[in-house]
Order: structure tokens, then C-alpha cells, then sequence
């Protein structure tokens, strides 16, 4: 059986719709849903948080994952991504008050605040520049404004909800989308499988 690690809500509906284009499986979630393992066929799959896809692909219990590129270099695990799904298209972003720029830059004692801290450490390391990073799991933007913090790094879609609260993104650190992950086993061990997955996936990009 090949498992897969979804994260939960439009994600997995879109990759569900994907499979059932290639004829592997036939399955919908609706909202009242509560699985979080479900199987057809030689098909298993899990539902979880976007954050512990990863784990679960590094850890072999999921042969094949789907997440955000964000959450791949936020969790940093020993997985294969093998593929760009093309959809679920941002920026991750540093962004400060309207017509601030990249004035952060000369600040010597940086607050950043963040979901991400690893990805924002790894770029203000680049940079070689002092920061203190503020952890946070709500409206990231809410830093900025009350001055919690100097800068946010978020990720970035439409950016309107940056205008709306004077706020405006001066760097694009990464751009994002959806990638396909693979347990590095599992790619030896399912070569075969997993290859007519990945085949099948990079035909449906194309369209």
C-alpha cells in the first residue's frame, strides 16, 4: 500500500482531484468530515496539520507527501521534493510599515516577527545583521503595527491585508507553492510506483 501525508482542507482537495484525473482513486472530503485516515484501494491517506506532513514523509510511516514549499524549509527534514505542484502560488516576504523600504537593513538590533523562525533567521544570517525574533502564531502583522516588532516575515498572496493595515512587502525571501515530497526510502524501495505518480502529476502541471 503507498500512503500519502495531505495537509488538511483545499490542499488535499485539489491533490484528491488530481488522482481521481489519473485514475488512481476516487475519494471526497466534504467539510464534516472528521477522518484522518482514509484508504481505497492500495491508497492510504493521512490528514494532517501542514506542519507535520514532513514528518511524517521523513519518518517513512507516509511514503509521499504534499505541502507547502514554506512549511519544507520552516521544518527542514531529510525528505526528497521531487516535484512543483504549480498551485497554492505566494511570496515569502519581509514586510515593514508603508514607505519604510529596506531600511531594516541598517537597523543594528532587528525584532522580526514571525511563523517562521527558522526561515527568517536563515535570511538575516545572509545578511549578517542582529535580530531578535518574535514568535508568534496569530496576525503576524499585528507586530508591526503596535510595535511589537520592526518587520514581519510572512507569507504574502494578494498583499491586501498588508495595504489595508499600512504595511507593505519590501523583500521576497522565497517564492512558494505546493511541492511533492517523498520519503527517500521509499523512493528506492517504490521506485516504480512512486515514479508513475510523479509521471502522472507532471502531466496534469503541464495542462
Amino acid at each position: 500500500m503507498l500512503t500519502f501525508a495531505l495537509s488538511k482542507g483545499r490542499l488535499a482537495d485539489k491533490i484528491l482531484k488530481m488522482l481521481k484525473q489519473m485514475d488512481l482513486c476516487d475519494i471526497e472530503i466534504s467539510d464534516e468530515d472528521r477522518r484522518l485516515v482514509i484508504e481505497e484501494g492500495q491508497y492510504r491517506f493521512f490528514l494532517a496539520k501542514p506542519s507535520d506532513v514532513p514528518t511524517f514523509v521523513e519518518s517513512g510511516v507516509a511514503d509521499m507527501g504534499v505541502v507547502g514549499k514554506d512549511t519544507i524549509l520552516e521544518e527542514n527534514r531529510d525528505i526528497a521534493e521531487v516535484l512543483d505542484l504549480g498551485f497554492g502560488k505566494c511570496r515569502m516576504c519581509v514586510c515593514a510599515k508603508k514607505g519604510e523600504g529596506e531600511a531594516y537593513k541598517l537597523k543594528p538590533n532587528l525584532r522580526v516577527a514571525t511563523k517562521y523562525p527558522n526561515i527568517a533567521k536563515e535570511y538575516f544570517d545572509t545578511l549578517h545583521q542582529n535580530i531578535t525574533i518574535i514568535k508568534l502564531n496569530g496576525s503576524v502583522e499585528l507586530a508591526a503595527i503596535v510595535g511589537l516588532s520592526d518587520v514581519i516575515v510572512d507569507i504574502v498572496e494578494s498583499g491586501r491585508t498588508l495595504k489595508e493595515n499600512g504595511l507593505e512587502d519590501v523583500t521576497t525571501i522565497h517564492n512558494l507553492s505546493a511541492r511533492l515530497i517523498v520519503n527517500n526510502a521509499s523512493l528506492k524501495t517504490k521506485y516504480d510506483e512512486i515514479s508513475n505518480i510523479i509521471s502522472g502529476f507532471k502531466e496534469l502541471v503541464k495542462e
